[in-house]
Order: structure tokens, then sequence, then C-alpha cells
């Protein structure tokens, strides 16, 4: 696929109708049950959407980065929530790793199913007291015959609940980045043990939980890569992952300025249209401005990457402009709304929730600002 292709204007259409049809009429019901059904992967998976950005190799469609920013536009564009694409599309996370570095028995266990929506993976690399130290993991291994013993705990991981595998961050090695490696566990194994679902502000529907390995036996054929690689193969997913975020943040801040422009045209104050006033058109404009900035900053750095330049430092910045953009339009989104934006049933008010995620997850604002600072030279 390449850009303004047929083939780019049909996987956005038939996006869009997927969220109308399978996503839109449920996404409360999800809310509130705190999760997204496992059904719902098996049918983006039949659709072709799970596997938009794989080589077709490993049982994805061959497109690229580009690919999965027009699908995640659409989607968000038709009303999906920034939870429900995390829980929708936690494969994009848990298996690059597993892609690039893998063996072709992993990616046949793996891959492969995870894709078609038959299983669902989860990427387990936060620990409870590690945050954005990825450096510092602490889950340790220790080998004994053809097994990996694990110990340790990680937290706050996207589609625990419902992982049957987590692609783990663990310590094979010494202190630091050098000594940490990926294995990926199966759920199901004994001393595997998920907590209960957490409490969020917002992403409601994307179940998140925090996952303790006690004397847990895992084939020494799971680990993915060379030993004592982990940190290497982490690093070189996160620009891709921090796009996908700033996508997260300009989209539902688009779908909040439609909403909210729409409103504004229908409701009436004082006997004019809420529209006509200076402060709300005003106010609009500065939306569609933060908006449009986000995404073609994020395009433009997407271009790069896809060109091979190496964009560590503007993927950084992209999100943090996103994410930005996102908590700006959505609070003034529920603000334009009046009341109706404070209530559960607006969907402006879900966005507003979810977009309060976005300068955390993935690295936080300040972590990545350090990284940029250092990356661009302005670090002694």
């Amino acid at each position: 696929m390449s850009a303004g292709t047929a083939e780019r204007q049909a996987l956005q259409a038939s996006a869009r109708e997927f969220v109308r049809r399978e996503v839109a009429p449920h996404l409360d019901d999800w809310e509130v049950a705190g999760l997204v059904p496992r059904e719902l992967h098996a049918t983006a998976g039949a659709a072709g959407l799970l596997g938009v950005s794989f080589p077709e190799r490993v049982g994805g469609q061959g497109g690229d980065l580009a690919d999965s920013v027009a699908l995640m536009e659409a989607m968000f564009d038709a009303g999906a929530s920034s939870g429900l694409m995390a829980a929708l599309f936690t494969g994009g996370i848990a298996l690059p790793h597993i892609v690039a570095s893998g063996s072709p028995d992993l990616v046949d266990r793996y891959v492969r199913p995870t894709l078609a929506g038959d299983t669902i993976g989860s990427l387990a690399v936060t620990e409870p007291e590690g945050g954005s130290d990825v450096a510092g993991i602490r889950t340790t291994v220790r080998r004994d015959g053809d097994a990996f013993v694990v110990d340790g705990a990680k937290m706050f991981i996207t589609s625990a609940v419902r992982a049957d595998f987590l692609t783990t961050a663990v310590r094979t090695g010494g202190p630091g980045h050098a000594g940490i490696s990926l294995l990926v566990v199966d759920t199901s194994l004994p001393g595997v043990s998920v907590g209960r679902p957490l409490t969020k502000t917002g992403w409601h529907c994307s179940d998140t939980a925090e996952v303790a390995f006690h004397d847990v036996r895992v084939p020494a054929a799971n680990l993915v890569g060379a030993e004592n690689t982990g940190f290497y193969q982490i690093a070189e997913q996160f620009v891709v992952e921090r796009i996908a975020l700033a996508v997260h943040g300009y989209g539902i801040a688009r779908r909040s300025l439609d909403l909210t422009a729409s409103y504004c045209r229908g409701r009436e104050t004082f006997g004019r249209p809420l529209v006509s006033r200076q402060v709300v058109q005003h106010t609009l404009v500065e939306m569609r401005r933060q908006v449009e900035v986000a995404r073609a900053y994020t395009h433009d750095v997407v271009r790069r990457h896809l060109a091979g330049e190496a964009v560590i430092a503007e993927a950084c910045l992209a999100k943090q402009t996103a994410v930005e953009a996102a908590a700006f339009v959505c609070d003034r989104a529920v603000q334009l709304h009046g009341g109706a934006g404070y209530l559960h049933e607006t969907e402006v008010e879900r966005h507003f929730r979810d977009a309060r995620l976005l300068p955390i997850g993935g690295g936080a604002t300040e972590v990545l600002t350090d990284l940029a600072a250092r990356l661009l030279g302005y670090a002694s």
C-alpha cells in the first residue's frame, strides 16, 4: 500500500464501517464491563485489520507504518476510543519483537494466531517500582536445563486480563540495559498470576492488570532473539509505539473537534446558535490548529522513518505535540458542550478521560523530553 492509493482508501472505508457496525453500538457496554470481548479480535482478524502493517510472511497484510496510521485515523474518525484501540491492537506492541528477532516456531505459535484474532498477546515491560526505567528491570530468570525459571512482577500491563501470552522483559545478565532479554510467557503456565483489573481514570474498556511470576518454567525456545539483546529490541520498536500514541492523541482530538463543531451549530443560547459567538469560533479555530499541527508533524516523522532516517527524538516530539493537543482539545470540547459534556453518555467526556493517559503511557513526557535533549545534543 502507498499514500493516496485505492487500496489505502478502501482500507479506511473498511475500518470506518467496522467501527460503525462492530464497535459503536457496544462501546458504552464495554466501558462498563471493563474489557473488549475476545470475539471482536476474531472479527477484526477476519477483516484483515489486525495485521495491516505486518509482513505477509508472518500472516499480516504487508503494509507499512503509514498504512497503520491511516487505519487508526479512520477508526478514530468513526468514533473508536483510545482505550478501545489499545485493547484491540495490543498485538501491535506484543508482536513486533517476535517478528523481527524471533524464531520461525515463535512466529507460528504466537504471531500468526494473534494476527488472525484467535489469541491475544501483551507486552510486559513496566514493573511496580520501575516506571519508564527499562534498564532497571528486576524480573529475573535462571537457566534450568531446557527452561528459564522466571520470578518477578509487572505492572500496568495492557490486555493482561485477557492475554494468552506475554512478551516479557526479563533480566538474564548483569545490571543495566545489557543484561535484559525478551521471553514469551504463556499466561496458562503454573506460577503466572494475573491480578484483578485495575480501575483507571480512562481507558475503561482496556483491561489493565499487574502480573506476578513465581518459579514459572518457560521453555528456553521461547527466548526472542539472542540472550541479553532485549533492551535493544525494545528500543527499536519505541518509534512505532510513540507514533501510534501520537495518532491516538490527535485522533481523539479531531473526533472531539468534529463533535463539538456540530454541537455548537445545533445548540442555541439566548436565541442564537452557540457557534455564532466569536469566542466559540476562536476556540474552535484554536482546536483545529492544534489538531492539524500534530497530524502534519506526525505524518512527516512517519515519512522520514519509512525513508530510513533515525527519528527517535522526533517521535518523542510528535507524541508530545499530539498528546498536548488532545489534552487541550478534549478539555475545550467538554467546556463547549456545557453540562452535557460532563455526562458519561456524551462521547467527548470519554475522550477527555482517555486523553489523560497519553502523556504517561509509552514513556512519560518528562522522560521522553530528557531522551530528546540527549539525542538532539542539548544535554551536557
